[in-house]
Parts: C-alpha cells; sequence; structure tokens
C-alpha cells in the first residue's frame, strides 16, 4: 500500500475529526456532540447520499450491468453471515455467533460514505447505483441470522407457543429490517433522487452537496467519540474476537475485489463494492439484534464493529482495498 495514500486518507479532515474524538474519550474529555445533533447527522448523511445516488442512478439507467452489481451485492449479504457463522461457531454459542454473523453480513453506511469522499479526493467516479446496492446489503443479514438461530438453536420463526409471541417472529423480522429507519431513508431519497433526476438534485445540491464534507467531519467526531467510550470493552471480547473483526473483513475485501473483476467493475465502482462487503453494522443491525435474539449478548456484536472493525476500514482498509485494485486494475 502507498504510504502516501495512507497519509492522504489519514490526513483527511474528516478522518482526523474521528481521531480527535477518540482521543477525547480516551482523555476522558467531557467532550460530547449534544443530542439529538448525532441523529440529525446520520439522517443528513443518508438523504445527502441516498438523493446524490437517485440522480446519479437516473443518469446511467437501470441496465444490465447495473442489475449485475446489485445481484452480486445480494450474494455477498446472504453468503458473508453464513460462513462467518460457522468460523464463530468455534468460539461462541448459537446466538451469540448469529447475532455476530449478521452484523458482520451486514454493511456500515458511514465507511461508504468514508469511501466515497477517498475517492473524490482522488478525482475517481462511482456509478450511483452503488447506492442501492448498499440498501439491498442492510436487512438480508437480519433474516439469515435468525434463519441460522431458528435451525441451529431449534426455534421456530413463527413460534406462539405458551401464548407468547415468538422473538423470531417472521413478521417483526421483515418489520424491523425493511422499515429500518436508515433502510426507509435510502430507500425513499434515492427513489427521489431518480424520479426528480437532474433538476431536483441541482435544488437541492446546496444543502445535500455543498455542506457535505462538514456535516461527514461532524458525525465522525461523534463516532470517534462513541468508539473511544467502547475501547474500554475489547477486553472483555477477546483476541478471537478482535481478530475477527480485522480478518474478517479483509477476507470480505478479498472476495469482493475478485468478483468485481471478475464481473467488469470500474475502479470507483469496485472499491465501493468491497467496503460494502468488508464493513459491519453499528446501528441497524444490533437495534434488530437486541430485539430478535435477546439471548446475545450486545457487547460481543456492537464493540468489535465499532470499535475495531469501523476505524481499521476508514483509516487503513479503504486505501488498502484501493492500492489493491488500483494494481489489479492497472
Amino acid at each position: 500500500m502507498s504510504l502516501d495514500l495512507l497519509m492522504q486518507n489519514i490526513l483527511n479532515p474528516a478522518i482526523m475529526m474521528f481521531f480527535l474524538g477518540l482521543l477525547a474519550a480516551l482523555l476522558k474529555s467531557p467532550l460530547e456532540i449534544p443530542q439529538p445533533l448525532p441523529k440529525f447527522f446520520s439522517f443528513y448523511l443518508l438523504i445527502s447520499i441516498g438523493l446524490h445516488g437517485g440522480y446519479e442512478l437516473s443518469k446511467s439507467g437501470i441496465t444490465g450491468n447495473v442489475l449485475k452489481v446489485l445481484l452480486l451485492a445480494m450474494l455477498m449479504a446472504i453468503l458473508v453471515p453464513i460462513y462467518a457463522f460457522f468460523v464463530l461457531r468455534i468460539k461462541f454459542d448459537v446466538y451469540n455467533a448469529a447475532a455476530i454473523a449478521a452484523t458482520y453480513g451486514s454493511i456500515s453506511a458511514v465507511t461508504f460514505i468514508t469511501a466515497g469522499n477517498f475517492l473524490s479526493t482522488l478525482g475517481v467516479n462511482y456509478g450511483g447505483y452503488m447506492v442501492a446496492a448498499m440498501t439491498l446489503m442492510e436487512s438480508p443479514a437480519i433474516i439469515i441470522g435468525l434463519i441460522l438461530v431458528s435451525l441451529f438453536a431449534g426455534k421456530s420463526l413463527n413460534d406462539n407457543s405458551n401464548g407468547k409471541t415468538s422473538r423470531l417472529n417472521l413478521k417483526e423480522v421483515l418489520n424491523e429490517s425493511l422499515l429500518n429507519p436508515s433502510v426507509y431513508i435510502l430507500i425513499g431519497t434515492l427513489t427521489i433522487g431518480f424520479i426528480t433526476g437532474e433538476k431536483g438534485w441541482k435544488a437541492m445540491e446546496p444543502l445535500f452537496g455543498n455542506l457535505f464534507k462538514g456535516m461527514l467531519a461532524f458525525f465522525l467526531l461523534d463516532m470517534g467519540i462513541v468508539a473511544g467510550k467502547r475501547l474500554a470493552e475489547i477486553k472483555k471480547v477477546g483476541p478471537f474476537l478482535v481478530g475477527f473483526a480485522i480478518f474478517l473483513p479483509v477476507f470480505n475485501a478479498t472476495v469482493a475485489i475478485g468478483l468485481a473483476k471478475l464481473f467488469g467493475l470500474s475502479k470507483g465502482d469496485a472499491l465501493m463494492f468491497t467496503v460494502l462487503c468488508a464493513s459491519a453494522s453499528y446501528i441497524a443491525v444490533p437495534a434488530a439484534m437486541r430485539i430478535s435474539i435477546p439471548e446475545a449478548n450486545p457487547s460481543l456484536y456492537v464493540t468489535p464493529s465499532l470499535a475495531v472493525t469501523f476505524p481499521f476500514n476508514i483509516s487503513f482498509g479503504i486505501p488498502l482495498y484501493y492500492t489493491i485494485i488500483n494494481n489489479i486494475w492497472g
């Protein structure tokens, strides 16, 4: 990996804001972003990326190449939690293995957005349909995780025995995964951007385009504070899970790069697809797991994704993946 590329990424102001927040938490500084601003920043970033992605999709149209990428995204969203589950069963019970596997089978929208910002600084384009791919990859891992619990823990997805509603009720799972606020906002704004096209994006660009990097910096400052507070829990999850939190994303990235090359994706699309496959959810899926698999320990599936995988990807992973792609693509 090029040292210049790595330093260019780490010295990006938004990335440095993340480490500023991380350091503040480690130094026990009272610095924090007051609520509900973090939620506002989250929605702003999702709306921005959705609108812009819909606009880009309206320019490219829904072609065979777009459908190919979307099918690849769905394939990885299904496969990753399955093989991750069997690796995790080496150390964990069915419930914890399924919850962690679902977390790593889904995606991090912020890592995706950071990768887009990285490409922007390099002047490399990617297709707006990658936002649609991100949206499609958010939910399947939740369903796969619960199916794994059903198969290996002997629980029915629609078991209403003893007069109680099952924690694994399929209707609740679908509702949680498809109507999750982040998924709903992405689907909705992607659709709006696609329908309104260039005229709609030009009208919204002063707010959702020009201010994007500033809002990302605020959001990553908050994420740094949150991640810093989680670092103390690393001792609890153990070296196996810490190693898993780094090596599984790298393995997923390797598979994704191979598929991207095989199916002829551009450099920009290849990186965004790779980042989607290599990231892990720390918002949508953990929220669903707490409701659907209460037997699982939240510190086991939240801490590694937020305190290990997320910082690794946004600082080292993204430039590493791009360097590999750049060398292979030529």
